[in-house]
């Protein structure tokens, strides 16, 4: 027979086994980009982990946010989702970092030949795109435009039953302005509708609040799908997709 204390170092040998046994946790990660023929059935939202396998057909391309990184997958063939994820924290960092400035004076990113501008920031408001927006704070709305020439002055109206509207001025060369609360105070789940400098509507814009803070892209992004914040899904997945492919 055994002893008490050898019973239990017995027990705790083959509890110690058994956890050594357990298989270890997938990370999970969700596509926030996919297009080709198989868009439909790897389409954005889906929760895949990294030990999974999806086959692509030519014409493909499926972006992947995990924990670990960015993965980029092209068709044709079949490939292991957690495969050499690229990691572009940095980017990411700067791209979803809550900015104290009221304006920044460029956006833009000039290559050779053309100049693609690009909104800096998540939490900066493209006045040019309709939709659900997602912020931390809706007193500190910051409004950008694409164009860096002129002075423009773009006025936001709530719509429903307060007439409240307010003007905002973006001075030559500068792509940020802030919106002033008092003139225009932001609630969640409000309408607010912006025309440009011509009397047109230049985008129509609803808030919502997200209520923690996101320090991986994967959460970001399932926090931006499951409010419908498609415009800022699609900037995240865009600028991590090309960092990921830069890295090669």
């Amino acid at each position: 027979m055994f002893s008490a204390s050898m019973r239990r170092m017995m027990a705790a040998l083959a509890l110690g086994g058994a956890a050594l046994a357990l298989p270890v946790a997938a990370v999970a990660g969700v596509v926030v980009k996919s297009t080709g023929p198989s868009s439909t059935r790897y389409p954005v939202g889906t929760k895949v982990d990294d030990n999974a396998t999806i086959t692509l057909k030519a014409g493909d391309v499926v972006t992947v946010l995990t924990a670990q990184g960015t993965r980029v997958i092209k068709g044709a063939g079949t490939f292991r989702v957690g495969d050499r994820p690229q990691v572009a924290s940095d980017r990411f960092a700067s791209l979803t970092r809550k900015r104290a400035a009221t304006r920044v004076r460029t956006g833009a990113v000039r290559g050779e030949q053309d100049e693609t501008v690009t909104n800096p920031s998540l939490w900066y408001v493209d006045i040019t795109r309709s939709g659900t927006i997602c912020l931390y704070d809706l007193s500190t709305v910051r409004l950008w435009r694409p164009g860096t020439e002129g002075t423009a002055t773009y006025r936001i109206a709530a719509l429903g039953e307060t007439e409240a509207q307010a003007e905002v001025t973006f001075d030559d060369t500068v792509t940020v302005a802030a919106l002033d609360p008092a003139r225009m105070p932001i609630t969640e789940g409000g309408q607010y509708m912006v025309t440009g400098p011509d009397g047109t509507a230049s985008a129509e814009l609803n808030f919502v609040l997200l209520a923690e803070d996101y320090e991986q892209p994967d959460a970001l992004a399932e926090a931006l799908i499951s409010k419908g914040c498609s415009v800022q899904l699609e900037a995240l997945a865009s600028t991590l997709e090309a960092s990921a492919e830069a890295a090669g």
